[in-house]
């Protein structure tokens, strides 16, 4: 475990605010961090992962489908990123203290939901997860490269019901004024919480900063406040434990905004509770306001291609309605997506499911993520064990029936991972580059 030398400002704020627990605190500094893991429930139950689990786990306590990894266990999260199960979403690698903010959110099917600082990506699958394929999610982020990963991370785990934007907290007000049952803000901050997992936030710690944060993060606040409609409610969360940018964020915005009261504010510290530690506050605003949206009109796809593509590999339609984009490419998009979204860029919504090209339909590795394994008219399906499945993982072409033609997911045990192109024999890999693992 990398030496953290702790700023002595710092360890004099966390005294002041601990008293008697300061010295449980400080001792888990010599301690390795808990690693934590949460399970897609688009794809698997808590029940069905127990016995799945390729690592020792423990109950958070936190989250329901949320874990910790066993002290013993095979904790290198490089090694379970690599991992089918996780390659596949069944899982996804979170720190444990932060699935509060998800568990604070209270997200149910069919609700409209906004992470206002998303990526990447850790809450927004948490919270669709929740939503079932029902209702609507909006995932931003600002940074147009953190965008892309976060965009990446809901497509892994087979969300169809998300679109992710790259904009400006106050353009994404404006889109959508008292739209969102819920908006969640897990705000930019020092990162106190996160000295045990990267040396390198104790060393760019200061007083200044901290101030510099709250203050941006107030900004962040003011424009969420905006996306939320009457009834709604607005979930503030940080890894960090200063006062300044937590209870003092949340106490300033309070004092401007009446129309909004406190419901729960919660402390996590990495000596009571698994994990890092993290501060969640959820505010419910008291108003009826409320504003609907027009459905933002879409090019439905005409393709024949497309439907006789998707005729071949299905035996029951993945949900929703294909649309084409004007660069050619074909979504499938549950239910309608609000008008708002055309003032913002956008780089993803529902799924991709692939693109006509010289009048055939070629599939899209994310449309096998997020439809269901048993939909599907063939699959290849190999155990862990099947060192073919190692092979496709690397990009190789694997074996597969002999009379197989066309297109066919590639499973670990019944979990898509990727597709590939029968033809005598032989499965041509079709896994993105980018996904391989060598």
């Amino acid at each position: 475990m990398e030496q953290i030398h702790l700023p002595d400002e710092f360890l004099k704020r966390m005294q002041a605010q601990l008293g008697p627990q300061y010295p449980a605190f400080l001792a888990t500094y010599a301690l390795a961090p808990k690693r934590g893991m949460r399970v897609n429930l688009l794809k698997c139950s808590v029940a069905g992962f127990r016995a799945l689990s390729p690592a020792p786990i423990a109950e958070s306590g936190i989250l329901e489908e949320g874990f910790v990894l066993s002290e013993n266990g095979l904790g290198d999260e490089k090694g379970l990123g690599n991992h089918p199960y996780h390659l596949a979403g069944l899982f996804y690698l979170q720190e444990p203290s932060a699935m509060a903010a998800i568990a604070q959110a209270q997200v149910h099917p069919g609700m409209r939901v906004l992470d206002l600082c998303a990526a990447p990506g850790g809450k927004s699958g948490g919270m669709a997860a929740r939503l079932a394929g029902e209702g609507f999610l909006l995932a931003n982020e600002i940074v147009p490269n953190r965008a892309k990963t976060l965009a990446a991370t809901l497509e892994r785990l087979g969300v169809p019901n998300a679109a992710v934007s790259c904009a400006k907290p106050e353009a994404v007000a404006e889109a959508f004024p008292s739209y969102f049952d819920v908006t969640l803000v897990d705000a930019p901050c020092s990162g106190e919480g996160m000295f045990r997992k990267d040396a390198r936030a104790a060393l760019e710690w200061s007083p200044a900063h901290v101030t510099a944060c709250a203050a941006r993060q107030s900004a962040i606040l003011e424009c969420a406040a905006k996306t939320v409609r009457g009834g709604g409610a607005l979930v503030y969360s940080t890894c960090t434990f200063s006062t300044e940018e937590n209870e003092g964020v949340v106490e300033r915005f309070l004092a401007g905004h009446p129309e909004f009261a406190l419901e729960q504010m919660e402390r996590l510290y990495p000596h009571t509770s698994p994990g890092e530690g993290h501060f969640v506050a959820r505010l419910r605003r008291q108003d009826e306001t409320f504003r609907p949206q027009e459905t933002l009109p879409l090019k439905p796809c005409a393709e024949t291609a497309y439907y006789d593509g998707i005729a071949e590999l299905f035996l029951q339609p993945p949900q929703g309605c294909a649309y084409s984009l004007p660069d050619g490419r074909i979504m499938i998009v549950r239910g309608s997506l609000p008008r708002g979204l055309g003032k913002l860029w956008v780089l993803h919504v529902g799924t991709f499911a692939g693109e006509v090209k010289k009048g055939r339909f070629q599939p899209a590795h994310s449309l096998f993520l997020a439809a269901h394994g048993g939909t599907y008219r063939k699959k290849l399906e190999l155990p862990l064990e099947d060192a073919r499945l190692s092979r496709f993982l690397a990009g190789e072409a694997v074996a597969c029936p002999e009379d197989w033609r066309g297109f066919v997911p590639v499973c670990a045990e019944r979990f898509p991972i990727g597709f590939g192109q029968a033809v005598d024999g032989m499965m041509k890999n079709h896994l993105p580059k980018g996904l391989r693992v060598v």
